[in-house]
């Protein structure tokens, strides 16, 4: 078993809108060694749920207390993702992910997956393309990263690939000199707007 303190914000999340432990009553995680850090993998058994390096900032978020580390059918596909996308090529494929967030934070973690492999764009744009869907006349980029910084599932939904409008990478929760050899190892470092 794999025990993983909680605060009391994310005690409160848990109850207002429920982890998969609370739903499934079970956790799972497995470990995988990247070229860039340890990676931790979360799970309900059937979807990946969390995929962290160890120590970013919101690490686990998504986790219950007693998680079991077990490989299971979505931890083997996860890792062969890893292992292609660390070779520096598109994997051509996604494992099944569930993600347990709030309307606004699922429409960015929506747009992030459109993000084609190699390309980037600013919060701005994502914002701007917000406000659009929801028939407003702006949306805070602000807003819109810090749903992008609280991604319960890196790499593959793309966080890494949003970066600041002046060009600059900009913060990522695991840490911007990883941003930027992620955007590296995609042939992003163009910054496209």
């Amino acid at each position: 078993m794999y025990n993983i303190n909680t605060n009391e914000r994310l005690e409160k999340q848990a109850q207002t809108d429920g982890s998969f432990m609370e739903r499934n009553g079970k956790g799972y995680i497995s470990h995988y060694v990247s070229p860039l850090g340890n990676i931790t993998l979360g799970s309900d058994g059937e979807h990946l749920t969390g995929l962290w390096f160890d120590g970013q900032r919101h690490f686990a978020e998504t986790l219950g207390e007693n998680c079991e580390e077990k490989e299971i059918p979505v931890f083997v596909l996860t890792k062969k993702w890893l292992d292609i996308y660390f070779t520096g090529k598109e994997p051509g494929f996604r494992p099944k992910v569930e993600i347990r967030a709030s309307e606004f934070q699922r429409q960015v973690l929506a747009i992030l997956s459109d993000i084609p492999y190699g390309h980037t764009v600013t919060y701005g744009k994502i914002a701007e393309k917000i406000a659009f869907e929801r028939g407003i006349p702006k949306m805070s980029a602000r807003a819109v990263g810090n749903a992008v910084g609280r991604n319960p599932v890196s790499l593959i939904i793309p966080c890494h690939r949003v970066i600041r409008s002046v060009g600059y990478p900009g913060e990522y929760a695991g840490g911007a000199e990883r941003k930027a050899k992620l955007l590296e190892l995609e042939g992003a470092l163009r910054y496209d707007h």
